[in-house]
């Protein structure tokens, strides 16, 4: 019989990657066996810095702006997307880029470019200072959209045209407070149009209903991200919403809390989009060394979607 503390682990399914993640990082990969080192990457191809790592190991290089890049070197674009200024300076100085936007978030884009052209005025579910709300928001001319970062906005925003507005999102924000952030425009705003189906992402809808489902049978969870991933944060504040008493955020199981943990029985473990499933293993590896651990992996839904690469790297 074990003489450490017995402590039954949820682990939450679905989890980690999703398909836009996948894809960027098979990218980077793809690129580096086709061309050769180095590859430069315009800002972190995910929010995780396991993933940044072991890219720049195989030799690639991150960098803030375009001016950091040789001319006519390969430059990829992260998974949160560009403005357009971004890809036009990247054509102007030569380079080889290639686009490593998660679908989902080109579909926001060209979703915006349509309502502006229809001559409606777009605003912006999110987060300021997200690299994925940086380049929606330079999808179209400065003053064309209008960011809604909260209720408070939704409820105070005044549109010169009222009666042509459309609404578009930050693809990884809280289901939950989207819906009311949304339906406060509805209400102020009863003719403003959505788009034809929701922005926010499948894989962060199903993160998200993974820790509904776990956290009415769990004391604490622990959500496997990066600090700057919005989807992994939105995570926390989901766990904690829900009476989670602890709900923490860890890159990795260097930094489990153990003394939030103490008199903790039932343990959830999740992890955002952009952490990898060996991340999650090298956590409840850590919480075997000091707990008895009972492991039930829950799952609400299966994922299979698969985004195709580049044509420039397909085949």
């Amino acid at each position: 019989m074990s003489d450490k503390p017995a402590l039954s682990v949820l682990l939450a399914s679905p989890r980690g990657f999703c398909a836009g993640v996948d894809r960027a990082i098979q990218i980077v990969e793809q690129a580096l066996a086709r061309y050769g080192a180095p590859v430069y990457v315009r800002h972190e191809i995910v929010h995780n810095k396991h993933v940044v790592e072991s890219l720049k190991a195989k030799g690639a290089v991150f960098v803030d702006e375009l001016a950091e890049i040789p001319d006519d070197a390969h430059v990829i674009f992260s998974a949160h997307g560009v403005a357009k200024s971004v890809v036009a300076e990247a054509k102007e100085r030569g380079l080889a880029a290639l686009d490593a936007t998660c679908p989902l978030v080109s579909k926001v884009h060209s979703e915006a470019a349509r309502h502006h052209f229809q001559g409606r005025h777009v605003l912006l579910i999110g987060h300021a200072g997200h690299p994925e709300v940086e380049g929606t928001l330079g999808q179209l001319p400065p003053g064309a959209m209008t960011l809604i970062q909260d209720l408070q906005d939704a409820e105070t925003v005044q549109p010169a045209d009222p009666a042509n507005l459309a609404y578009a999102t930050q693809t990884t924000l809280s289901v939950g407070d989207t819906a009311e952030i949304v339906a406060a425009l509805v209400r102020r705003f009863p003719g403003i149009k959505g788009p034809s189906k929701a922005d926010i992402c499948y894989a962060t809808t199903n993160r998200q209903d993974a820790v509904k489902a776990i956290a009415p049978r769990v004391d604490a969870i622990l959500v496997v991200g990066a600090p700057n991933s919005s989807n992994s944060q939105r995570l926390v504040e989901l766990a904690a919403q829900l009476g989670c008493k602890v709900s923490v955020l860890v890159q990795t199981a260097a930094e489990i809390p153990w003394d939030k943990l103490q008199g903790v029985r039932a343990l959830g473990v999740t992890a955002g989009a952009s952490a990898p499933e060996i991340l999650v293993q090298d956590v409840i590896r850590a919480l075997q060394t000091r707990f008895d651990v009972s492991l039930e992996e829950a799952v609400v839904t299966r994922e299979d979607v698969i985004f195709s690469l580049p044509k420039a790297l397909a085949g």
